[in-house]
Order: C-alpha cells, then sequence, then structure tokens
C-alpha cells in the first residue's frame, strides 16, 4: 500500500506530560542554540487531555525547572492545604493514621498540587504549539517504521481509517500516514501497545523483573457552591477495606479540587489473586464506607475514568534507549509508588529524553541510540526511583502491613542511622497476570447492588466517561484463541474478564446453546487492564482507528 510521509527531525507519540515536556524541553533547546528542530507530537485522544486520567496530586519539581516562571500564568490546580492518612479497618470504622507511623514518601505533600493532570497537560501543549511544535490530535500511532537492515526505528504508520468490521475498506478509505523521524519518543503512557513491542523486539526488560500494573478507578463529583463540606486543597489517602476483605493490595484517595469538585478514586495492585474480584465493584463499595460517603452524599456523579498504572519502579524499568528512539515516562514505568505519583517522574524523564536526543541532532558523529542512560543516572529521577526501588515489591511479597512497616523503617528510621542507601533488594518476579488462583480455592464474592445514590453499574458508569466508538470498524481487543476462554479461563477461573473490565467490555453469552464471550469494544475505556491481567495474555490491545474517552477535566 502507498503511502503519504511527513518528515520530522523528532516524532512524539503520546501528548501525557512525558511527551509534552520532551517537546517543550526540545523546542526550548532548539530556539536557544538556533538550531532549528522540526518537532512533532501524535495524540490518539480527540483533543489533547482526552485520554489523560490521574489522581492527581502533583509535585511541581519537574515544572519548576522545565518553566521556572510557570506561576506567572498557572494552569488550574489548588495547592494542598491539609491531608490525612485513614486505615479502612472494616465496612464501618477507620482509624486515622498519626503522622510518625506514615512513611515520609507518603505525607511529604506540603507545597504540592491537586489538579486535573488533562488540563495540566492541555496547559503543557498550549506552550509546546507557541514554540513551534506540530501537534496532532485524533491520530493513532499503529505501527513502528524500521530500517530493516541496520534494525532502526525511523518513525511510525498512523492507523489506516474507513475499514470496516471485516477490515474491507468503506467508502472514504484512507490510508495511515508515515511519520517518518531521525529520532521517535514513545511516550504513550502505561502498557503502551507500540511500547510493548518495541521491549520485546529489542529485548529491553532482559535482566529485569516484570513490570507490575494496577488499575486506577476514579469519579469526579460536584457539590453545591453553598456546601460547607468542601475543603479547597484536602488531600485523603486510605488503605484496607474493601480490599483487605478479598486479599488483595491498593489504596484509596479523596481530593478536594477547585470549583467545588471533589475527586475519589480506588487504586488496586492487579496481583490479586482471587479471581472473584471485581475492581469496578470493589470502588462501588468504598463510596459507602462513611469515611468517604460523607463527602458525596448529595453531590453529583460528573465523569467517571479508569486507567492502568505501571508500578514496578527502578527494578522493572527497561533499557529505555534503542537504535532510533526512546521509551519514556509510564511507557517505561517512571512512577514512583511509593509516594503515589508520577506525572513529575513523567515529565522528568522526558526531559531527560530531550536532552539526549538534542545531543545526537547537533553531533558532528551522531549516534543511533540517544545517551539517555548518561543523563538518567545522574538525575534526581534517578535517585527518587532508587528510593523507592523497594516499595511494590515489598507490598506484594508481604502485604501491606509488613510492607508498610518495611518501608516505614527504609523511609523514616534508616536515614536517621545513616546517608547510605538500604543495603538490600527486595525484587517481585510473579508477572501480575500469573497470580490468578482457580476459583475452586474461593467463595464468590456477592457485591451489593448499586443504590444509584453513591454506588452504580458499568453502564450508567461509561456514559459519563464520554466514551464514543465508531461500531463499524475492527475491534481493537484481539483475541489470540477463542477456544482458550471456555475452555481453560472458564471452568478455573469464570472467566475473569467479565470482572477485571471496569467497563463492561467482556461478557458471556449463550448463543445457539454455547457459551461464547462477547467483546463489546464500543464501551473500552482503554485502560489496557485486559492486556495486563489476562491469565493466559490472550488479549492484545491495539489503538482502534478512532475514538475512546473524552475525560477532559480528569
Amino acid at each position: 500500500m502507498e503511502r503519504e510521509s511527513m518528515e520530522f527531525d523528532v516524532v512524539i507519540v503520546g501528548a501525557g506530560p512525558a511527551g509534552l515536556s520532551a517537546a517543550c524541553r526540545l523546542a526550548q533547546r532548539s530556539h536557544e542554540s538556533g538550531n532549528q528542530i522540526s518537532i512533532c507530537v501524535l495524540e490518539k485522544g480527540s483533543e489533547v487531555g482526552a485520554h489523560i486520567l490521574s489522581g492527581a496530586v502533583f509535585e511541581p519539581r519537574a515544572l519548576n525547572e522545565l518553566f521556572p516562571d510557570w506561576q506567572q500564568n498557572p494552569p488550574t490546580m489548588t495547592q494542598v492545604k491539609g491531608e490525612e492518612f485513614l486505615v479502612l479497618t472494616s465496612e464501618h470504622n477507620h482509624i486515622k493514621m498519626p503522622q510518625q507511623l506514615i512513611p515520609n514518601c507518603l505525607r511529604s505533600n506540603k507545597g504540592q498540587y491537586v489538579l486535573s493532570l488533562g488540563k495540566l497537560c492541555q496547559w503543557l501543549a498550549n506552550k509546546a504549539e507557541a514554540m513551534g511544535v506540530e501537534i496532532f490530535a485524533g491520530f493513532s500511532a499503529k505501527s513502528l517504521s524500521f530500517i530493516n537492515d541496520e534494525n532502526r526505528v525511523t518513525g511510525i504508520i498512523t492507523s489506516d481509517m474507513g475499514l470496516d468490521k471485516n477490515g474491507h475498506a468503506k467508502s472514504g478509505f484512507q490510508p495511515g500516514i508515515e511519520l517518518k523521524a531521525k529520532y521517535t519518543i514513545f511516550a504513550e503512557g502505561a502498557r503502551g501497545h507500540l511500547g510493548k513491542e518495541l521491549i520485546r523486539h529489542y529485548d529491553l526488560d532482559a535482566d529485569k523483573q516484570p513490570q507490575h500494573y494496577a488499575l486506577g478507578i476514579k469519579e469526579l463529583w460536584q457539590l453545591d457552591k453553598q456546601d460547607t463540606r468542601h475543603q479547597a486543597g484536602k488531600v485523603l489517602h486510605g488503605l484496607g477495606w474493601p480490599l483487605s476483605q478479598s486479599d488483595s493490595n491498593g489504596g484509596c484517595f479523596l481530593y478536594h479540587l477547585d470549583d467545588h469538585q471533589i475527586a475519589v478514586g480506588l487504586i488496586t495492585d492487579l496481583n490479586y489473586s482471587n479471581p472473584y474480584v471485581s475492581p469496578f465493584e470493589e470502588f462501588q463499595r468504598l463510596k459507602h464506607h462513611p469515611a468517604i460517603a460523607k463527602y458525596l452524599r448529595g453531590a453529583e456523579r460528573i465523569c467517571f475514568g479508569a486507567r492502568a498504572l505501571a508500578k514496578g519502579g527502578l527494578f522493572s524499568l527497561p533499557k529505555q534507549q534503542f537504535p532510533g528512539g526512546l521509551l519514556i515516562g509510564c511507557d517505561a514505568g517512571t512512577l514512583n509508588s511509593a509516594k503515589i505519583k508520577g506525572s513529575h517522574t513523567a515529565m522528568k524523564s522526558g526531559m531527560l529524553a530531550a536532552e539526549a536526543i538534542f545531543d545526537q541532532l547537533t553531533s558532528e558523529q551522531p549516534q543511533d541510540e540517544p545517551d539517555y542512560q548518561t543523563h538518567f543516572a545522574a538525575s534526581w529521577l534517578y535517585e527518587e526511583l532508587d528510593q523507592a526501588r523497594n516499595f511494590t515489591s515489598a507490598i506484594h511479597n508481604y502485604g501491606s502491613i509488613i510492607g508498610g512497616i518495611l518501608t516505614l523503617f527504609e523511609h523514616n528510621i534508616w536515614p536517621k542511622i545513616t546517608t547510605k542507601r538500604v543495603p538490600w533488594n527486595i525484587q517481585d518476579s510473579v508477572p501480575d497476570h500469573l497470580c490468578l488462583k482457580r476459583k475452586s480455592t474461593f467463595d464468590i464474592i456477592n457485591y451489593p447492588k448499586p443504590d444509584k445514590t453513591l454506588s452504580f453499574d458499568k453502564p450508567s458508569s461509561v456514559y459519563l466517561s464520554a466514551t464514543q466508538h465508531e461500531e463499524n470498524q475492527p475491534c481493537h481487543l484481539l483475541l489470540e484463541n477463542e477456544c482458550i476462554v471456555i475452555d481453560n479461563h472458564l471452568p478455573m477461573f469464570d472467566e475473569p474478564s467479565q470482572r477485571f473490565c471496569p467497563a463492561g467490555v467482556y461478557e458471556l453469552v449463550e448463543v445457539d446453546g454455547q457459551i461464547k464471550l462477547q467483546i463489546n469494544a464500543a464501551n473500552c475505556l482503554h485502560c489496557k487492564t485486559c492486556d495486563i491481567k489476562d491469565p493466559s495474555q490472550n488479549i492484545t490491545w491495539v489503538p482502534p482507528e478512532s475514538g475512546g474517552p473524552n475525560y477532559k477535566t480528569m
């Protein structure tokens, strides 16, 4: 197939905090040096921010470096003015953790902000465009371009547009465009489909522990303007119930934003073993806990969303450089899970990528691989990830209580004893998808029906995500072997996809007396949980022609 092509010095896949920070820093270096660098950012969402979802408590360290004067014209955000850490001990009870028992990494929110990460990305996009960066929204990077003889990435190819469900061209069919680049930066977010291919192709995760993930589910609630429960800037984090009841790890958050809005969410580690666990239903239960419900009763739920996050940390971080490009941000896994923060680390990763690529673009003898590793090893990003390297594995191996005690010792007590790093490493070598145990080991979890006041069903929730897909297009959720679902997953795990998907995409139906798996691809929130948690790795997520959620303020 003949394709049109466009050429740039640098193509960046993904307009999240990592990709946009890379674009901004490259543009800055271009202007400072007088070397004209052409930069293109490709974003699969209908607009910048449409597919962005995060809590989010934002640490401005990287933003301070990227734009030292950002507070003169800041993005919308609210400074943290108070924080609590709760242990939800049961369905009705909780205790407030004393400050001295909270690891420093979890109570260092002074001088930080609560915000909509989507709005921050829109702000960064405006900055980038003002410096000459071209941003193409509504286009997915479908596949990689290579110089095969040299095994070098030379850009990407966007999705073909105008195919029907069977992959046949409809009227108005348009083949994807090849975007050629001297260097390509991949910043797709957690479990990016091209990032996954690059890791496999170049064996970037050799000698690394598997990446570990969690599913974050979030809602935005609107309070009345006169509601005195709202305390702008208040931050609440919690752990325990309801996940503790199903022997799962994770935690909850509730943030008081500006404009009398509250963000509430649950993060469920995807290494859980009980196949009857439904992260969506666990979140619905959470909102009935008195410590959470007291802020939500009488308010209006206005948005819903879900997104996987990569939380394996330093031990799961793949090699990020390869011939022709770099893998950055959550596409690589730079989130600091000990802080429950990844935006500032993603931004710094993008800025380091920009420096590494600028070095090559201005070198008399440019190398195929930008030397990201040297910049990374000398940065505060490496130091921060190294300090947090044991957090996820400690929780996975020893549970929230003992793992939390180990974290408390590492972050609060050890630094008072010595300035040296702790001499031990805790790793977790079991991939999340292999953690499920047979259904015979567990009782069925009977989740309560939604009351439509605090708890809701999946269809009404997906509606609030503004998710839309063209129905007559190829399914973007690829099932490698349909027989595995019925022959293996159903008898062993009661087909877990019908529960681990937060959007009701996977459904067991009876057709001509036979049970089959029905894929409702139009509901997909692009969270990637199915690609991660399917026990046989039988489901592959690829970007659709177009569509998805439209979060804007999430």
